[in-house]
């Protein structure tokens, strides 16, 4: 009798131990990002007064402006608008800057916070660039100038929801494109 007891314990302290409890929920997962191949083509038109390395990976498509077009990036969705201008006394460099600073006011007020960085490259050409963290519609934004005569500048896009932290690697990656472009960017 005392053995019986002890197995019908047993078998309820099996049975207890044994519930099929759901796991607990696992993180969310982002999908593994391929990075394609650096690599440089050479932007010329002779309709624009310049000339950059983009990268290899982008696609150049034109807009209905002469000198508008985005550098188009199949693999991460994503696009670098470029525009120029030209520098006039209707529209000069200050009235342009100070157009591009509308925007990203607009851009600013969804960031969690904006860095300025000023560059110059060995071509003697100028401008700023902008960087945006958080949920900006935008991350990146720069332009490039002689202040007298050429305006040109571009805003990085991409065509999807804004999901920063899942975002951020694709970001820098292609910043550091966007850092080769503005060192190769040269005045015709």
């Amino acid at each position: 009798m005392k053995h019986f007891a002890l197995f019908l314990i047993l078998i309820a302290f099996t049975m207890v131990a044994c519930k099929n409890e759901p796991p607990p929920p696992r993180p969310r997962a982002y999908p593994k990002i391929e990075f394609p191949e650096r690599g440089t083509v050479q932007y010329q038109d002779p309709a624009c007064p310049f000339t950059f390395a983009y990268p290899k990976y982008a696609e150049v498509s034109p807009k209905d402006e002469a000198c508008w077009f985005d550098l188009f990036m199949p693999t991460f969705n994503a696009r670098l608008h470029c525009s120029y201008v030209a520098v006039t006394p209707e529209k000069g460099f200050t009235d342009l800057v100070r157009d591009a600073f509308v925007i990203a006011g607009k851009i600013n007020e969804r960031a969690n916070y904006m860095t300025e960085s000023r560059v110059q490259n060995a071509h003697g050409t100028g401008g700023l660039i902008l960087d945006w963290t958080g949920p900006a519609a935008s991350p990146v934004h720069f332009y490039l100038s002689d202040t007298t005569h050429h305006f040109f500048k571009a805003a990085l896009y991409f065509d999807a929801r804004v999901q920063p932290d899942s975002l951020a690697p694709i970001v820098e990656f292609i910043k550091q494109d966007i850092d080769s472009l503005i060192a190769t960017f040269e005045w015709q």
